[in-house]
């Protein structure tokens, strides 16, 4: 286990903030998280896989300490993401990685996975999310993605997050006292909000079979394995059932008390990830 590093990484005319953990040189595992979140989500977890593994954990355009948009419809979407990704692994000399990827950062993965670049991804676990998200998980994410509260204390803050972020299944305090000082920022009227650009819901005012993404999936050759919450109303069980059986044709495993998207925080959780991270490469 390591120390975070932490750097900034000119892209494509921004500024990516990277939290790094482990060893240069040794086997390169990306982590990308969901879609207001900061790749501080990953700290526990990275830490622990520090000790095989070369873990980088960027905060994607919009989100912690990385710059915004200057186009959201243009940036803010899955493909410009996945551009960025490349350009990171070009940074880091990263020639091939392991990828996991958390709900929106699962979508980056398959992006990636199915493209010109998908010889670069030597395996895909991807977490609670699948090439289709249902009409009614993304009215609820547009409800408060889109409009972020704001907050007199950071101790307001963490009540509001452990209630918001419920789903993402039991965790320790600690964990929930770092996602609180990892996940605001101070406005410039002196309170607290949610550190991301609230515009990063612009590219989802659309209808759910617009943003399916099935075709890619069908052309993934790279190893794959879905993780999901058992409560998730984002990876249900249809769409999973079509995952198991077309593409990748990947193995799941399912947290029974978790729902979007299991955190991967707890010591159970990381062995879990290790061994299908074994498996997989």
């Amino acid at each position: 286990m390591t120390a975070p590093r932490f750097s900034f990484v000119p892209v494509m005319d921004h500024e990516i903030h990277v939290t790094e953990w482990g060893t240069k040189g040794a086997p390169a595992l990306v982590m990308m998280h969901g879609l207001a979140r900061t790749g501080r989500d990953f700290d526990e977890i990275a830490a622990a896989l520090s000790d095989e593994y070369h873990v980088v954990c960027p905060d994607m355009i919009g989100r912690g300490r990385s710059s915004w948009a200057s186009v959201p419809d243009v940036e803010y979407t899955i493909e410009y993401y996945a551009g960025i990704a490349t350009d990171l692994l070009d940074h880091y000399s990263i020639d091939t990685a392991a990828w996991l990827g958390t709900s929106m950062g699962g979508q980056i993965g398959m992006c990636l996975a199915s493209g010109r670049q998908g010889d670069r991804l030597k395996s895909l676990l991807i977490n609670d999310v699948g090439p289709e998200v249902p009409q009614s998980a993304i009215e609820r994410i547009m409800s408060y993605v889109g409009n972020p509260p704001d907050f007199d204390s950071h101790h307001q803050a963490e009540i509001w997050l452990r209630s918001a972020y419920a789903p993402f299944g039991p965790a320790s305090d600690a964990f929930w006292q770092r996602m609180a000082r990892a996940s605001l920022r101070r406005r410039a009227d002196g309170r607290l909000t949610l550190h991301y650009d609230p515009r990063i819901v612009k590219p989802l005012d659309a209808k759910a079979e617009d943003l399916a993404t099935w075709g890619q999936w069908e052309s993934i050759r790279a190893p794959t394995y879905v993780i999901g919450g058992a409560k998730s109303d984002l990876l249900t069980k249809d769409i999973l059932q079509r995952m198991l059986t077309s593409g990748p044709e990947p193995d799941h495993t399912l947290f029974e008390d978790c729902g979007h998207a299991p955190s991967l925080s707890r010591p159970a959780d990381i062995l879990q990830v290790r061994k299908i991270l074994r498996r997989l490469i």
